[in-house]
């Protein structure tokens, strides 16, 4: 645990004075992981140590709608209640963009009763965490987050374009990996890993990936909730870098036809708090028993975990055969057309790696999701099916093929729910509802271009 993780209110008051500190951005993730909240000075912040916002700040759509009815209102009160915001100290960054000395601080959200507000993201993972604490362990991940360059874009009718980089060309091609592909966005990665190294954000490799205009960065493996956050932070922090350098920076999952997906890769493991030993190796270096009912639980699990790993109707147009994005729930060594994928690697660092996650996923609960299919699989003993060795493209689907049909597999899998939370399920479910219903209300250009005189 680093002196982070442990630092106090007394310690975070010393720290906003350090920094000369004048304003506080108070931070509530939501469903959707937009950052909600409140800005206060730091005179206010420090009397009050927190505020409230109504229940429903933090369970809306991404439209910004909620229900006006129905089970919803059997979890979040329809008297529109507050709840209490409480600021983890942990969290504590400054906001390197910001004019004056400004710091960002993520907050808790807990009932009036001080108990946390079961569907609020942050609530939910923390609830996974604490499974896997009552057993002596600790969960460790490490996100693999891929976004997408585009050039401004003010007309949401206008498909998006790579952006323009340092030669006044935008790339044509696809150049994976390529140094100089990256090169060509170099003004904004310096401003992009300055800020991280203002905020103390641990990311670490950053790559071109396979589609024009597409990036990865690399996290250091960490605990759950930590890496959440981090994620959470350093989406807002590539927004703003790129907005600075006249182009968009995008986490949708499937922004360009015609180009890969982004994803975000979560590798996982899990180790004992008594003595540090990964528990998905044995003592002679094979894999464990627990190994393999991780992966059985998140075989078993997956599909039913979909909407909450690929949450929009944009989601599932990346999860296509041959695109690099997995339409299975295989798992294999070292298998990059597989779902569900074991690195190799050295006993101690032995894991896996869920790849069906879409980059759009909110981090707290996809981490949340991921975790509790693992846990479900260990406590109940799941056997895995045999290992892929070929090209899993090759088989069937295996996952939802719509946000639809994902929504009706999460609401009929109660083992998820009670490690989740049937709240936050409820709660999640009915939201997705009302996003799915708007997008239905929306007419495409290919419904115009292939209907409108041919049936």
């Amino acid at each position: 645990m680093n002196a982070r993780e442990t630092l106090t209110f007394s310690e975070l008051e010393q720290w906003l004075d350090k920094h000369r500190v004048t304003e506080i951005e108070c931070l509530v993730p939501d469903l959707t992981g937009v950052a909600r909240g409140k800005i206060l000075p730091r005179e206010k912040f420090t009397e009050d140590r927190g505020m409230r916002l109504p229940e429903v700040t933090v369970a809306l759509g991404v439209t910004g709608e909620f229900p006006e009815e129905g089970p919803y209102y059997d979890v979040i009160s329809p008297t529109d209640r507050d709840m209490h915001l409480r600021p983890d100290p942990s969290t504590v960054r400054i906001v390197p963009w910001a004019t004056d000395p400004t710091a960002q601080v993520i907050h808790d959200c807990y009932d009036r009763d001080g108990q946390l507000v079961p569907y609020a993201p942050r609530s939910v993972l923390r609830r996974v965490c604490e499974l896997y604490d009552a057993e002596g362990w600790s969960p460790v991940v490490a996100p693999e987050l891929e976004f997408y360059l585009v050039a401004r874009n003010t007309d949401p009718d206008v498909p998006l374009k790579p952006p323009i980089g340092r030669s006044g060309r935008a790339e044509t091609s696809r150049q994976a990996y390529s140094i100089d592909a990256v090169n060509e966005f170099d003004p904004l990665f310096e401003d992009v890993y300055a800020y991280c190294e203002k905020m103390e954000l641990n990311v670490d490799t950053l790559i071109h990936e396979v589609g024009a205009g597409q990036m990865e960065i690399n996290f250091f493996h960490a605990h759950p909730l930590g890496l959440a956050d981090e994620v959470f932070l350093f989406k807002r922090t590539v927004r703003e870098a790129a907005l600075r350098h006249d182009m968009f920076a995008t986490f949708m999952a499937k922004p360009i036809a015609g180009e890969p997906g982004s994803a975000m890769h979560v590798h996982q493991s899990v180790v004992r708090k008594a003595d540090g030993g990964n528990i998905f190796s044995n003592a002679d270096g094979t894999p464990s028993r627990e190994f393999f009912w991780y992966i059985g639980g998140l075989q078993k699990y997956i599909p039913a975990a979909m909407a909450l790993f690929a949450p929009y109707v944009n989601s599932y147009r990346r999860l296509a055969r041959f695109t690099a994005a997995p339409i299975n729930i295989q798992w294999g060594t070292d298998n990059r057309t597989v779902g569900i994928r074991s690195p190799v690697a050295p006993p101690q660092a032995r894991r896996v790696e869920n790849r069906v996650i879409g980059a759009d996923a909110n981090p707290y609960v996809a981490l949340a999701a991921t975790l509790a299919c693992g846990w479900l699989g260990i406590k109940n003993r799941i056997e895995p099916s045999a290992e892929c060795k070929g090209d899993a493209y090759l088989g069937d689907y295996q996952l939802p093929r719509s946000l639809g049909e994902a929504l009706a597999l999460l609401r009929e899998e109660a083992d998820l729910a009670s490690v989740l939370g049937e709240g936050f399920v409820t709660v999640y479910t009915e939201i997705k509802e009302i996003e799915y219903a708007e997008f239905m209300k929306v007419i495409s250009p290919w419904e115009r271009e292939h209907l409108l005189l041919h049936v």
